[in-house]
This record gives structure tokens, sequence and C-alpha cells, in this order.
């Protein structure tokens, strides 16, 4: 089977690798998904890229601390979404494999380390229409489906 693939991807150019690992975090009805959204206001999934010497798992859990201040228990892989995009904040194209996840249980441990994002908790729905990413929109159908919400 091969990934989902969203974006186009342009001929002709290059386009930097960023791996990144990303959670679908629901509330406890499983109602709600939390978002996080950038300065520039798009609405993510948590997560981010994943970093040298990292793992799928060591980076979700650093990216959960830096972006939410949680600590979390991981569920079931939900696959592979990859997505090409331009940044205009960076003025780089991107080639973004999206490694998602479920996250069946979280604490929050602290305050976000990253201080510049804004949280919020959406209906399921409403969360999917506000996700910039097709891949992150994605997680969540495929994280609805496992569970029949």
């Amino acid at each position: 089977m091969t990934n989902p693939t969203f974006g186009k991807k342009i001929d002709g150019v290059n386009y930097n690798a960023r791996y990144g690992v990303y959670a679908v975090i629901p509330n406890p009805e499983k109602s709600k998904i939390i978002l996080v959204q950038a300065p520039n206001g798009a609405w993510f999934l948590p997560g981010g890229e994943i970093e040298a010497g990292e793992n799928h798992m060591t980076a979700l859990e650093r990216e959960l601390i830096e972006e939410l201040g949680f600590t979390a228990e991981v569920g079931e892989y939900l696959g592979q979404a990859d997505e090409y995009f331009y940044s205009s904040h960076r003025d780089k194209y991107y080639y973004n494999p999206a490694y998602l996840y479920e996250i069946t249980h979280f604490t929050q441990v602290d305050t976000p380390l990253e201080d510049f994002n804004q949280l919020a908790w959406f209906p399921i729905s409403e969360a999917i229409s506000k996700l910039k990413r097709g891949s992150h929109k994605w997680g969540v159908e495929q994280w609805q489906k496992n569970h029949q919400i």
C-alpha cells in the first residue's frame, strides 16, 4: 500500500526533507481534539520535526512537552502521510512525511515550553476543517475510522 500524498510535487524543485511525528489527542469523551496554532495563524496537530538521534517516540515525547506541557501514553500508529509544500516563512520547499499516532491518555505536567503557540480543543469535524495540512486531516480521519467516531 502506498502512503497518501498531499500537496503538489513540482518538477525541478529541490525539496528539503522534514520528517515529522504528530499526535491525535482526544479529550476523555473523544468528542474533541487539541490543535496547536502557530504564530502565522495556521492550525496543526501537536508534534513536529524528528531531530537527529531521535526515533518517533522520543521526538513525539519532546514535542508534546514543548508544545503542550503534556506527557502521554501513545496508542496505535495511524500511518504515514506524505506532504509537499512551500513554506513562505522559511522560503523553502518541503517534502514532509508525517508519522501519525493516537494518544490514549495524557497528563498536563507543566506549562508549554513554547509560549508562542495557541492551543485549543475543537469538535472533531471543526478540527479537521481548521487543519492546514492534508496529512494531518488524514490522520484525524484514520483515528475516527479506527474508533467508529
